[in-house]
């Protein structure tokens, strides 16, 4: 078994392999304590002796979570060969879990930030000492999984680092061809002389290939046959990509290249982030060195990026999920402004649902102050209604189901048995979006509909209150007539023109009259309501995705044999039919899964898309009317307060003419004519009309009491 003073491993333990060096799982002797090791080749030591110790030296300098760490410098075996004991990483590297058909079409959202962060804050740490790493890749990446539960991840191989400032260049080749910046890969891959130098900023290009194959699962520049089959045309995508272009595809050979602007539809990144990253991959994706980014500015940019709160809104009248990243200090007016351009629901229009309730938008307000959401509980916004596209934007995976070849090659089985198993992943995920869209439609129908119901009602109330309102001051207006011709009774030149009173009352009782059908709305509600619950039942007892999840853990399990078949390519005769049979099995299993999700999952998911469309209009016509009979309640409430100034006017004005009748009589003498009968019958009537008054003036306020209380504006 080998070992150093320290440490011994088994060569079956073997975790990689390069050009100059091997790396095993180890343990420590005494404590058992799990290291990897580096062990170096014989044709290491043909490099001269500076670049043999600059590993040592550069590894030596660095200490930051996202570096891998060296624990010690140790020797074995005889000759004496240099061994790197450094940190173990359990769970691989970046590159095995891109291999994983899981994840063909790339990391989900919180796994690719996680990798942004790692990368991001491990290059600033190697920016700080002055290092260019030379060999960015995902297989230079590794992973390590935390206390917390998250991933964490670590860059490592250092044997193609070496001190570099942002203004120094260098001449010598290191690096991964398909990870290469195009001048160095002209030179070393296509073995052709020139004179350039090159600067640290040839790892930020890497960098651009690893985020953008880390964000849609391959590799952005390919050309017909393969980045090393077709070597020369690889070079050309990379070294001519327009600005802008951040991905360059030949379909066919000595066909056009395909220049990609935007990340694909069937990466899982949300549209939020993948608007951020395509702002920046153009950048760093920069053939011409004196174009592309400073490290300076990659940093700031993709902190920018970091630094953001994620506020997940569901468009109702979309139907469609929009993920924002904005600023904690950006004002709540940013996020709608935001959601505006997303949705087409203009700021003034948007009304926000969560958790079952309205929920009250300040646009002054800082957007840290808002509740916190997820994809599980977002806010959905409700509006005008919308006439563009609704829905999920999805691919069809089955045109990512490839078909197998008659002929028996387990090498190459075993590859289009993950690319089945990949694309089922995929299915199953599309499936899990569009049925997570019905539920948010039916979640956001039911608030808004339970929303109007209510509504409803207080309008039947204020209608309801309205009317007696109508009718108090009618009576009111009516006693306020008698009353004046009493007190005014040998006098008409300030009565009031009744015809005209009675013309105005009339139109306000029209107008009353005419904000009817509430209930019939409330009715039609109910309605609504009653088809929105019986489909959250449908969602609930929807049993397509455990059928995909059934599907998927067949087809896992026959990969699973067809990658131990690829290590030992003779099989037998039964191992071949088997092999047969597997393929066979493999092939349904992939139709069903199909047939599931296009007779059943998108007819389903179509059909809930127009039932909704339709609801939404019904829902859109109910609103308008409750607006409008709101709007004609508040003219008749203004109208009715207008009329009820009037009517205290009117008593103010009796009231004062009963006062000075009442005051005045008293102070004449005896046996004038004032002091007959006729005097007294008159300050009884004006004492009576004053307790009348009274009694006006309560049902006056408490006619405002009624509006006050419905709060009737």
């Amino acid at each position: 078994m080998p070992s150093t003073p320290n440490y011994l491993w088994e060569l079956e333990d073997l975790l990689g392999q390069g050009a100059t060096a091997s790396v095993y799982k180890a343990r420590n002797k005494k404590s058992g304590e799990e290291v990897a090791v580096k062990v170096f080749n014989n044709t290491s030591y043909l490099r001269p002796f500076e670049v043999q110790m600059r590993e040592f030296e550069m590894l030596g300098k660095l200490n930051h979570i996202n570096i891998v760490k060296l624990f010690a410098v140790e020797e074995t075996g005889s000759p004496k060969q240099k061994v790197l004991v450094m940190e173990y990483c359990s769970s691989g590297s970046l590159l095995s879990v891109l291999e994983e058909p899981e994840n063909a079409f790339g990391l989900s959202e919180s796994e690719f930030l996680i990798v942004v962060q790692c990368v991001v804050a491990g290059m600033n740490h190697l920016r700080e000492n002055g290092i260019v790493h030379r060999d960015i890749k995902p297989g230079n990446i590794m992973r390590l999984i935390g206390e917390d539960g998250r991933s964490i991840y670590k860059l490592t191989d250092f044997g193609a680092a070496r001190q570099l400032q942002d203004d120094e260049t260098f001449i010598s080749l290191y690096g991964t061809e398909e990870y290469l910046h195009p001048d160095m890969y002209e030179r070393a891959v296509l073995r052709k002389p020139q004179q350039k130098v090159y600067g640290v900023t040839v790892d930020l290009w890497s960098i651009g290939v690893t985020f953008y194959h880390a964000a849609s699962g391959s590799l952005p520049f390919i050309p017909y046959g393969g980045p090393r089959n077709n070597k020369k045309i690889m070079h050309k995508i990379t070294a001519e990509k327009p600005p802008g272009a951040i991905a360059g595809v030949q379909q066919k050979e000595n066909g056009s290249i395909q220049w990609i602007y935007e990340l694909p539809v069937t990466c899982r990144l949300s549209e939020g982030l993948r608007t951020q990253l395509e702002a920046i991959l153009p950048n760093i994706l920069e053939a011409d060195q004196e174009k592309c980014w400073g490290f300076d500015q990659f940093f700031a940019e993709t902190n920018n990026i970091l630094e953001r709160m994620v506020i997940h809104v569901f468009s109702l009248p979309q139907a469609r999920m929009h993920t924002v990243y904005i600023h904690h200090y950006n004002s709540v007016a940013k996020l709608m402004d935001v959601v505006a351009k997303k949705t087409g629901v203009a700021p003034e229009r948007q009304a926000y649902f969560y958790e079952g309730h309205l929920y009250p938008i300040n646009p002054t307000l800082q957007a840290q102050h808002l509740s916190k959401t997820t994809e599980q509980h977002p806010f959905i916004v409700i509006g005008c209604e919308n006439e563009g596209r609704m829905g999920v934007a999805y691919k069809d995976p089955a045109f990512d189901f490839p078909r197998f070849l008659p002929s028996i090659d387990v090498t190459a089985d075993c590859s289009i048995a993950k690319n089945v198993v990949s694309a089922v992943y995929q299915t199953l995920r599309v499936t899990q979006s569009l049925l997570t869209c019905q539920e948010f439609i039916l979640r956001g129908t039911y608030w808004l509909i339970e929303n109007l119901k209510a509504e409803c009602c207080r309008i039947t109330e204020k209608k309801s209150a309205m009317m007696s309102y109508f009718h108090c001051i009618y009576s009111t207006e009516n006693r306020n007539t008698r009353l004046y011709n009493a007190a005014y009774k040998e006098s008409a030149i300030d009565i009031q023109d009744q015809g005209e009173c009675q013309k105005k009352l009339q139109l306000i009782r029209n107008t009353l009259s005419s904000c009817s059908h509430s209930q019939d709305k409330e009715s039609m509600l109910g309605f609504l309501l009653l088809e929105v619950t019986k489909d959250q039942d449908y969602i609930r007892m929807d049993t397509s995705t455990d059928r995909l999840k059934h599907c998927l853990q067949k087809m896992q399990l026959i990969f699973k044999e067809f990658k131990k078949r690829k290590h030992n390519p003779r099989l037998s005769y039964n191992e071949e039919q088997i092999h047969k049979l597997d393929k066979i099995n493999l092939a349904n299993l992939a139709k069903k899964v199909l047939t599931i999700f296009q007779e059943e999952i998108v007819q389903k998911y179509q059909a809930a898309l127009s039932g909704h469309s339709s609801r939404m209009r019904t829902i859109s016509e109910i609103q308008n009317h409750l607006r409008l009979v709101n709007g004609y309640l508040t003219t008749c409430v203004q109208d009715l307060r207008s009329y009820e100034e009037s009517a205290n006017h009117t008593v103010d004005r009796l009231a004062q003419r009963v006062q000075q009748t009442c005051v005045v009589q008293p102070n004449h003498s005896p046996g004038s004519s004032y002091n007959g009968p006729a005097q007294q019958e008159l300050t009884a009537r004006m004492l009576k009309l004053r307790d009348q008054m009274k009694s006006v003036s309560y049902e006056l306020e408490k006619n405002n009491g009624i509006i006050e209380r419905l709060n009737v504006s």
